[in-house]
């Protein structure tokens, strides 16, 4: 196990601070709420602090009354959030919502190849036969999550199905790394740079496997993301920054710290619970907390991020601004630490 060292009491703090900034952002029902609200839940299910869970409730309820956005991809994220709502309130319509959003990705979402997940972030077809790394937390992780809980087979095939391809598309069998995205028409890696927050969402999604399923070495694709999460996780000690960050392109020294991956990355380490990756933990965890203000916002969070043309166009994605996935995968980090 990992022996990181923390004052509870001040991450608890640091939790309950993150989390009342994050309820008070203005998010509407899309994939940033999405990450956002999962920290949230995390949060509430590591405190117990029912008034996240109440905060959560109430903003859910009205936006139903209001009605509802069109399914895609990326707003299946939203239904990690309404597992955990269901789960403690018992309430239907939080599981009917969840199961509609199965029902999409199962029968409606844009596939490709071996029933791979196409990238989408509206209800157009956005990015044609293309793999990118997002997908496995909005939509793969969010069906393994439902799967497992149903014990339904068809559904745990299906997310292991999209782990096992978006590894073999996106992990650099060389180094560890892992690439942005994956054109499957052309067969390339468009710009082939090693992005940040693409490696935590694999490293963060890749860590959630085993705790989910029983008796997971009977499923031959987990041997395949228990193999690829311990070669990204071995490269990605390497490119630690001093700070104990991650760079937004992970081997550019002139590529900005960006914190929302650092999180999702160490967040990935306390999972998969490698002794050896306690200094890089405990290295990452005073970088993080140097970058959560005393108001809650998380800094240094890059904004929302295409897969861009070339390393310039990286580097020059702003980082000024609160974002609700630098507020959730905080949380994610920081709950999962304490468990």
């Amino acid at each position: 196990m990992l022996q990181v060292k923390y004052n509870r009491d001040e991450i608890l703090s640091v939790i309950d601070k993150v989390a009342r900034k994050t309820l008070a952002m203005d998010l509407t029902w899309e994939w940033p709420c999405g990450v956002a609200y999962y920290g949230v839940s995390r949060a509430y299910q590591t405190t117990g602090n029912q008034e996240y869970l109440n905060q959560l409730v109430k903003w859910v309820d009205e936006y139903i009354e209001l009605g509802l956005p069109d399914w895609t991809v990326n707003t299946c994220a939203m239904g990690h959030m309404l597992i955990t709502l269901y789960e403690e309130t018992g309430d239907q319509k939080y599981w009917d919502i969840v199961m509609s959003k199965i029902g999409y990705i199962r029968g409606s979402a844009l596939r490709f190849g071996d029933q791979v997940l196409q990238h989408t972030v509206s209800v157009s077809n956005d990015f044609p036969e293309q793999a990118w790394a997002d997908t496995l937390f909005m939509a793969a992780f969010f069906l393994l999550r439902v799967g497992s809980k149903l014990e339904d087979q068809e559904l745990i095939q299906d997310a292991l199905n999209q782990y096992y391809w978006h590894i073999k598309y996106l992990q650099d069998p060389g180094t560890g790394l892992w690439f942005h995205g994956y054109n499957h028409v052309k067969q390339d890696h468009m710009s082939g740079l090693y992005w940040g927050r693409a490696n935590a969402w694999g490293a963060y999604t890749m860590s959630q496997v085993k705790p989910l399923l029983k008796e997971w070495y009977l499923y031959p694709q987990c041997m395949d993301v228990e193999c690829s999460l311990r070669d990204q996780l071995a490269a990605l000690k390497l490119v630690q920054t001093e700070n104990g960050q991650w760079r937004t392109l992970l081997d550019d020294e002139e590529s900005y710290e960006e914190v929302s991956a650092s999180c999702g990355i160490a967040a990935a380490m306390v999972n998969n619970g490698n002794p050896l990756h306690t200094k890089y933990v405990q290295k990452a965890l005073k970088g993080i907390l140097e970058n959560i203000t005393e108001d809650g916002r998380v800094l240094n969070v890059s904004g929302g991020t295409a897969v861009m043309k070339d390393r310039e166009g990286y580097r020059h994605i702003p980082k000024d601004w609160t974002q609700g996935w630098g507020q959730g995968l905080a949380l994610a980090f920081l709950s999962d630490l304490l468990k």
